[in-house]
């Protein structure tokens, strides 16, 4: 075993299309993530984040950077496909890391109307 990049997936909600709703949405999403998978600003390599279509009042990126220690993290935003059935109002992220962990210890995290995507894989934090 040695340290190698991984990455661990997570979505959430948001009932509406507003800046405030979605900041609390990212930090609920990144602080579930960073705690069940002991994720610290250091070992991460970059975070990808999209939003469906609907949400265009902030950046997902913006309120994960003002966490203490992410200000250099590279964060990127990315808006998604428009597919027929998906969830609406939909926050994904994509966090790649530097682990020693191997990947059947890696958690992604799927919360509020977000469980629908992968049900599989829905645990609560």
């Amino acid at each position: 075993m040695g340290w190698r990049v991984r990455a661990v997936r997570g979505a959430t909600t948001v009932e509406s299309n507003t800046a405030p709703e979605i900041a609390e949405a990212v930090r609920e999403l990144m602080d579930c993530l960073c705690r069940t998978n002991q994720l610290v600003p250091e070992d991460i390599v970059s975070v990808i984040f999209t939003v469906t279509p609907d949400l265009d009042a902030a950046f997902p990126a913006a309120t994960a950077r003002q966490q203490p220690g992410w200000e250099r993290v590279p964060l990127l935003d990315m808006q998604g496909i428009a597919v027929p059935g998906s969830p609406k109002h939909c926050i994904r992220v994509l966090i790649q890391f530097n682990t020693e962990k191997e990947q059947a210890d890696i958690h992604p995290v799927y919360l509020r109307k977000a469980q629908c995507l992968r049900p599989d894989l829905v645990m609560f934090a």
